[in-house]
């Protein structure tokens, strides 16, 4: 196993009627942002039940935070809270809502030139940021236990992520009752999404971490089996309480701590995003097959692990049950009523060089758990998903 630390102070208010707790979570004595998107919280009751914990509390609402959060009106609101002296943000929504808010609140305490510029630049760090909470309303992307965040910027065409523990969560409510009202694609799209996360912190080569390893296959394994279970029946607490811990779990930090991560599905999807608007977690669908056949030897024996321990394959040649395990792969994203190839999606081979041309502008010599996915592997990948 490899050397790590790791750190993780938020405070998970689990289970029913947890929304209610709010005016013990959120500090009295500051202005507060309340922070959403495009109005599903007033259909679902969310935004009454928030409303209803924080009386007398000083709110300043901003709404309108897009799925794939824009940089264009995240800025408006950094705007807010610079002009209003806010001292708070609460994000109520889902990934993209807390994603939002975590740039928001990082942005509005930048003090070296434009935002944009920590998510373009590795080297640069944020070092503080405006406290926040959130009250998730979306299993999917586990923004709610990570200090994590995703942004898109429309005018540049690219999608961008930045890491910070200034921006941790204070608190993250999970009322698993959200998940009733949910519409069948935004649940197949977060049951996909966090089935990935665990990918990419698992399925690199072995180090020997059992419990780490373990771990994952476990969050892998609930998805399979409680996944169906939300789609069918909405209303089953129990099945959406395993779902929405789940994809939690999937990008808390816990499992990814000393073992090798990959992330180049990710890198590769958010340019799927940045161009085409295609949801994050279709585009992670469309990628991840590729990529498990074009990095199947260097991944082999952590595929062969999968293959058996998630899927139960472990008879035939390691050859075949590869295979096996990357269309059983392939056939689970797709009984969730989510595509695999770029065809779907109205997409053709000559946008493969659109992309290839955009990690050659960045830079990139190769990426993935080795650093060796090199720009024409990425047109390999592509092309296999064709």
């Amino acid at each position: 196993m490899q050397n790590f630390e790791f750190f993780n102070p938020v405070n998970v208010v689990f289970g029913r009627d947890q929304i209610q707790k709010l005016n013990k979570l959120v500090p009295a004595d500051t202005k507060i942002m309340l922070a959403y998107g495009g109005g599903s919280i007033f259909n679902n009751g969310v935004y009454d039940q928030v409303i209803a914990a924080l009386p007398g509390f000083n709110l300043i609402e901003f709404g309108g935070i897009e799925p794939n959060p824009k940089y264009e009106t995240l800025m408006k609101a950094v705007d807010i809270v610079k002009k209003d002296k806010i001292g708070f943000i609460l994000a109520v929504g889902g990934g993209s809502v807390l994603d939002g808010v975590k740039f928001i609140a990082a942005a509005a305490l930048w003090e070296e030139g434009d935002p944009w510029n920590f998510l373009t630049n590795r080297r640069l760090t944020v070092a503080k940021a405006v406290p926040l909470g959130t009250v998730l309303t979306l299993p999917a992307t586990g923004s709610e236990m990570n200090g994590g965040s995703v942004v898109t910027r429309v005018s540049t065409q690219e999608k961008l992520a930045f890491m910070s523990n200034a921006v941790l969560p204070r608190f993250s409510i999970l009322d698993p009752t959200v998940v009733f009202s949910l519409p069948e694609k935004q649940v197949a799209n977060g049951i996909v999404d966090a089935f990935v996360h665990v990918i990419e912190q698992y399925l690199t080569y072995p180090v020997n971490s059992p419990i780490q390893d373990r771990f994952a296959e476990s969050i892998l394994i609930t998805l399979v089996e409680e996944g169906p279970k939300v789609l069918a029946n909405r209303n089953d607490y129990d099945a959406a309480a395993n779902f929405m811990w789940a994809a939690t779990m999937a990008l808390n930090g816990l499992i990814g701590v000393g073992v090798p991560q990959d992330w180049a599905t990710h890198m590769i999807g958010h340019e799927l995003t940045a161009f085409h608007n295609i949801d994050h977690a279709r585009t992670l669908a469309i990628v991840l097959p590729g990529i498990m056949q074009i990095k199947r030897d260097n991944k082999r024996e952590k595929l062969l692990q999968y293959g058996e321990r998630v899927w139960g394959i472990n008879s035939g040649t390691a050859d075949a049950r590869i295979e096996a395990t990357i269309r059983k792969t392939v056939e689970c994203f797709e009984s969730f009523g989510i595509p695999t190839k770029l065809s779907a999606y109205g997409i053709g081979a000559d946008f493969i060089q659109v992309v290839c041309k955009r990690f050659t502008d960045r830079g990139f010599k190769g990426i993935g758990e080795r650093g060796d996915l090199t720009v024409e592997q990425i047109a390999e990948v592509l092309t296999l998903q064709l």
